[in-house]
């Protein structure tokens, strides 16, 4: 987790460094003002700076362990190796993630198509709640 906190830090410090450079580099050029670039580079600075903030909290309250990842001797074996459980044949992701997409669209080309996603969103995030309480995979 060490390496993470370090990437976040200097993460950080190069969008602080390149906010500050890219509002310099403006005002010598003689153009005016643009908030919208300068702080979406500031903000990325901030937001590496509390993703960074966290994990170093997280990992001195874990005691400061070295996780594998961090070791140079580690084996891929010394992971742990449950990560969560996941539908093996499930259809529900893939028909949410179409449906999802279709109402992204109707939001962005028109509001009547998302009227036609909602239900099938709905279908899916049904389905794929209930899979493991019905037919073959029931328990």
């Amino acid at each position: 987790m060490r390496a993470n906190v370090v990437l976040m830090w200097v993460l950080a410090g190069y969008f602080l460094v390149a906010g500050v450079l890219y509002i310099v580099w403006n005002h010598n050029a003689g153009h005016p003002f643009d908030p919208a670039p300068t702080l979406t580079i500031l903000l990325s600075a901030g937001l590496s700076g509390l993703i960074g903030f966290y994990l170093n909290a997280v990992n001195r309250s874990q005691g400061g362990i070295l996780l594998p990842e961090d070791r140079l001797d580690a084996d891929i074996d010394d992971g742990d190796p449950e990560i969560g459980y996941f539908s093996p044949w499930s259809w529900w992701p893939f028909i949410l993630g179409l449906g999802g997409a279709v109402v992204i669209l109707g939001l962005a080309v028109g509001v009547w198509i998302a009227l036609f996603a909602i239900p099938v969103v709905l279908i899916a995030l049904a389905g794929w709640s209930f899979e493991y309480y019905r037919g073959n995979f029931g328990r």
